[in-house]
């Protein structure tokens, strides 16, 4: 089922006026971006869909170290996408905006990624299930709380640290009329479930739950 056009969501940065339909990603339209728009509209690397899919065919594009099988997946916040045949590497954010981009990294950095804890809970042995902003749902005996971020590493399948959201720590902003900003906590106050922000030379107050720990 295709997607019109003007329908896609509006962080999605594409032209509104061209053909009627967009692709319709696999999943979760609102909190990504599908790998087609991202080698043909932001990299430029395919002119369309056809080469788009020759690329996966080939097995040349991968999203968090994985081969890509259909251009219609998505890349949510903060993953990354290697192109195997130039070498280059991005992850996908936020601009300032709240529009998607694509920013080049090392290749070094693309096997990791940072997410947010949305749930966990305790099972049998004392072994904690974290369930992240991205999907996935990871047994650990990492101490972690709700809200605190880890960082994952695909090469290795397993969680480098816990990244705890708390004064002094460097956050993202992923949702709200804030979003795609950048800043450091200045205080929390957890009985309104909001964060004081200093970003640049402002002071600013975001639900915690639009917030992300970064490194």
């Amino acid at each position: 089922m295709h997607l019109k056009r003007q329908k896609a969501p509006k962080n999605w940065p594409i032209k509104r006026k061209g053909t009627a339909f967009v692709v319709r990603p696999n999943f979760s339209i609102e909190k990504g971006i599908p790998v087609l728009i991202i080698l043909r509209d932001f990299l430029k690397i395919a002119q369309n869909r056809k080469e788009t899919k020759q690329a996966i065919h080939n097995k040349q594009i991968l999203l968090n170290n994985k081969i890509v099988k259909d251009e219609k997946n998505n890349a949510l916040l903060f993953d990354t996408i290697s192109i195997l045949p130039s070498k280059k590497f991005y992850r996908v954010e936020l601009s300032d905006k709240g529009r998607f981009q694509m920013t080049e990294i090392k290749e070094e950095e693309s096997h990791r990624k940072v997410s947010k804890i949305l749930n966990k809970k305790t099972l049998k042995g004392k072994k904690t299930q974290l369930n992240l902003s991205d999907g996935r749902n990871i047994i650990t005996d990492i101490k972690c709380r709700m809200n605190d971020s880890v960082l994952l590493n695909f090469r290795e399948r397993k969680i480098e640290k816990c990244l705890p959201m708390k004064a002094k720590e460097k956050v993202f902003v992923f949702s709200g009329k804030h979003s795609g900003k950048r800043g450091v906590i200045n205080k929390m106050i957890q009985e309104k479930k909001i964060a004081e922000l200093q970003v640049n030379e402002k002071s600013i107050n975001v639900l915690i739950k639009h917030l992300i720990v970064t490194e």
